[in-house]
């Protein structure tokens, strides 16, 4: 007969093997990104407030029959162009060729740089002073979306005119001229290929934000689950759950109905166990506006990306010898309207050949 220590023992070895399997199933995994600290979301929410208050109380909105050509002495739409960088803005002397000779009453420059790095290269006078309060961003972590939304909200705040909203990153380019941006945004009733009815009745009658929104995927039930099983619900079932690019272009209206979200961001917020499919930016803004106002979007980005041997989530980067006319036309080439606007990404040596075949190509229309 075994005696009691030995059985005792004897379970108790038995039993290690069985939670070292069972753990991981009952005790919650450790997250991978970071979190948000609760002094940074109440600043975030102050200045979202404060945004949502005076758009409230402004009366700009994007009434067709407010939009003037650009003929027009007194144009009164803006293209709001929002920077999202982590490094120099390697291309700040071509943005500043496409600004060149526009009217600043046409558009306004946001920039949001992590403090935590050193801006080496010297901006022109036309970037130098766009940069608004920033906090320190992560990738695959939610501190992406509070940056963009942080961007969203100064501009909405700072100026009733802005219209459009262009979220862009430090390795983006533009593939026409500023001209041609503006009227491809607010005037050309053919632009956008979802909208058949304005290229029947020759007018823009439907402002649509551009942003790509995608319901399947071979790694979307993963990236559903990166914060845990049961995480998104009951809020966001799995599908109602849509990826898409990072990067878009919004409406004002689009704009302040993120700034307003508490609902989803309460779930996205919530860090990752599993940074391998974490990607909150590229999940967060297709899932909302999927949700809210589905028709409102066209489903598709005007930033062109080559997702062609992507590495570690990044895609295809543009080296200078690529950099040609041939290939600005080619990605300009869009199945969706009548060109791409913007294009990433660009490796920072690429800056000579772009500037010595913008004014010549990239931004004769």
């Amino acid at each position: 007969m075994f005696s009691t220590p030995f059985v005792l023992t004897f379970s108790l070895l038995l039993s290690l093997p069985i939670l070292f399997l069972l753990a991981p199933r009952i005790l919650p995994p450790k997250p991978h990104s970071l979190a948000i600290s609760p002094a940074d979301e109440l600043d975030d929410i102050n200045l979202f407030n404060r945004a949502i208050t005076h758009s409230t109380n402004s009366h700009s909105n994007n009434n067709p029959s407010k939009f003037f050509h650009l003929s027009s002495k007194k144009p009164s739409l803006k293209i709001a162009f929002l920077f999202l960088t982590n490094t120099d803005l390697h291309f700040a002397p071509l943005w500043d060729l496409f600004f060149l000779n526009t009217p600043t009453n046409l558009y306004n420059i946001y920039i949001h740089a992590d403090p935590s790095v050193n801006l080496t290269r010297p901006l022109s006078p036309l970037f130098k002073s766009k940069f608004i309060p920033s906090k320190r961003t992560f990738r695959a972590s939610p501190t992406l979306i509070s940056a963009t939304r942080r961007l969203l909200a100064t501009a909405l705040l700072d100026d009733p005119a802005n219209s459009y909203f262009a979220l862009l990153s430090q390795h983006c380019v533009p593939l026409h001229s500023f001209s041609y941006t503006y009227r491809s945004l607010f005037l050309s009733p053919t632009f956008d290929s979802s909208d058949p009815e304005s290229s029947r009745f020759g007018i823009r009658l439907k402002y649509k934000s551009f942003i790509e929104i995608l319901s399947s995927g071979p790694k979307l039930w993963k990236r559903y689950i990166s914060r845990g099983r049961y995480a998104m619900m009951p809020e966001i079932p799995f599908q109602h759950f849509r990826v898409g690019s990072q990067f878009f272009t919004l409406t004002r209206r689009h704009a302040l109905l993120v700034v307003k979200d508490r609902t989803l961001w309460r779930k996205f917020k919530i860090p990752c166990y599993r940074d391998d499919e974490c990607y909150p930016e590229e999940h967060y803004f297709p899932t909302l506006l999927s949700m809210q106002d589905p028709l409102g979007c066209t489903k598709y980005t005007l930033t062109r990306v080559n997702w062609t041997g992507t590495v570690n989530g990044h895609p295809y980067t543009y080296r200078p010898p690529h950099v040609s006319p041939d290939l600005i036309l080619r990605l300009r080439h869009s199945n969706h309207s009548e060109s791409y606007l913007f294009a990433r990404k660009f490796s920072p040596d690429c800056l000579d050949p772009l500037m010595r075949i913008a004014n010549s190509f990239i931004f004769k229309d």
